[in-house]
C-alpha cells in the first residue's frame, strides 16, 4: 500500500529534490508550505511543478501547532528538509506529531555526516550537536524514524571541488586540506532523494540509520582531483592546507567562510564519513539495500563539467 508522505522544507535545497522523488515513487505526497512561499514569485515555478507532478500543497507553518497537527493527521510518513538554521525548529514537529499520534516514521532534516560519530570543531559542531540532541529526544519519545546520512552533496561538493567562491571545477590550481589522503562520500541529490523515499517505507530501515555510501562514490581528495585531471588532460598546481593552518583560518574567518571550513575540517581532515564500519545493529547501506537504483557516479558527475 502506498502510504502518505509529507514533506516539510520542501521549497529548500534538497527539499525539492525529495518532493520530486515522492510524486514518482507513487505515494500521496503533500508538501507543508508557508503562505508567504506559496505566494512568493522566485518560488512560484518550483510550486507550480510540485502542483504538476501531483502534490498536494498544504498551508502551514512550524510555529503554527494547529497548522502542523492538522497536516501530519492526513499521512503516515512526515520527512523535515528544513534548512541548516531551522534545526532546533523541528522540536514543534516532534510535538505535533506526538499530538496527531498517527505517524509511522520520522525522517529528520540530517542529510550530511552521521553526526553521533563526527569529531567536528565549531562552529559546525554546535549544529551538530542540536542533531545529535534532537535525535535523541526523537527517540525518547518514541517516534519511529530512520536517519539519513547521505554525506556530500554532489552539487555543493563536486561542481566547484570546494573551491571558494568558484563556480566550477578548478583548471589550474587546487587547494586541498589535510593531505589529500582521507577519503570522503560524495552523492548526487537526485540519488539522495531517491533513496529516502525508498528508506522512509522500508521495514528495514526502521529505527535505523540509512548511509548512502555506494562503493563509486567514495573517494579521497587526491583521487578527485586525479579523476578530473585525466577528464580535462592537464596537470593541476596542489596547495595543501596542513590541519593547523586549517583550524586557524576556521577561527580567523567569517561567517558562512568558517562554517564551511569546519566541514571541510571535518570530511576531510577527521575523515569523519569513512573513518567507522556501519554498525548492522544501527545501520544499513543505502547501495546494498536497493541494488535497483542506478546512482550517478563520481566519475559519471564530473562529465558534465568537462
Amino acid at each position: 500500500m502506498a502510504e502518505k508522505i509529507l514533506i516539510i522544507g520542501g521549497t529548500g535545497y534538497i527539499g525539492k529534490f525529495v518532493v520530486e522523488a515522492s510524486a514518482k515513487s507513487g505515494h500521496p505526497t503533500f508538501a507543508l508550505l508557508r503562505e508567504s512561499t506559496v505566494s512568493d514569485a522566485n518560488k512560484a515555478q518550483l510550486v507550480e511543478g510540485f502542483k504538476n507532478s501531483g502534490v498536494t500543497i498544504l498551508t502551514g507553518d512550524l510555529n503554527d501547532h494547529e497548522s502542523l497537527v492538522k497536516a501530519i493527521k492526513q499521512v503516515d510518513v512526515v520527512i523535515s528538509t528544513v534548512g541548516f538554521m531551522q534545526i532546533a525548529d523541528q522540536y514543534k514537529i516532534i510535538a505535533a506529531i506526538k499530538e496527531a499520534g498517527n505517524i509511522k516514521r520520522f525522517l529528520p532534516s540530517e542529510f550530511g555526516s552521521d553526526i553521533d560519530r563526527c569529531r567536528a570543531v565549531d562552529p559546525i559542531n554546535a549544529n551538530f550537536q542540536l542533531k545529535v540532541q534532537l535525535r535523541r529526544k526523537i527517540e525518547a519519545e518514541g517516534i519511529p524514524y530512520t536517519y539519513i546520512v547521505c554525506n556530500l552533496f554532489a552539487g555543493y561538493a563536486l561542481s566547484n571541488m570546494l573551491q571558494m567562491g568558484a563556480t566550477a571545477p578548478p583548471r589550474d590550481k587546487v587547494v586541498i586540506p589535510g593531505d589529500g589522503n582521507v577519503k570522503a562520500v560524495f552523492n548526487d541529490e537526485r540519488d539522495i532523494a531517491v533513496y529516502t523515499i525508498k528508506a522512509a517505507v522500508d521495514p528495514r530501515t526502521l529505527n535505523k540509520i540509512l548511509y548512502i555510501k555506494p562503493p563509486h562514490n567514495v573517494y579521497s581528495f587526491n583521487e578527485l582531483v586525479a579523476c578530473w585531471e585525466k577528464k580535462i588532460g592537464n596537470t593541476l598546481e596542489k596547495i595543501y592546507v596542513p590541519e593547523e593552518q586549517l583550524l586557524k583560518q576556521i577561527q580567523e574567518s567569517p561567517i558562512p567562510v568558517n562554517l564551511i571550513l569546519s566541514i571541510n575540517h571535518s570530511v576531510f581532515v577527521k575523515g569523519d564519513m569513512t573513518y567507522f564500519e556501519i554498525d548492522p545493529a544501527i545501520g544499513v547501506e543505502a547501495s546494498e539495500l536497493y541494488p535497483d537504483v542506478k546512482y550517478t557516479t563520481v566519475d559519471e558527475y564530473l562529465n558534465n563539467f568537462v
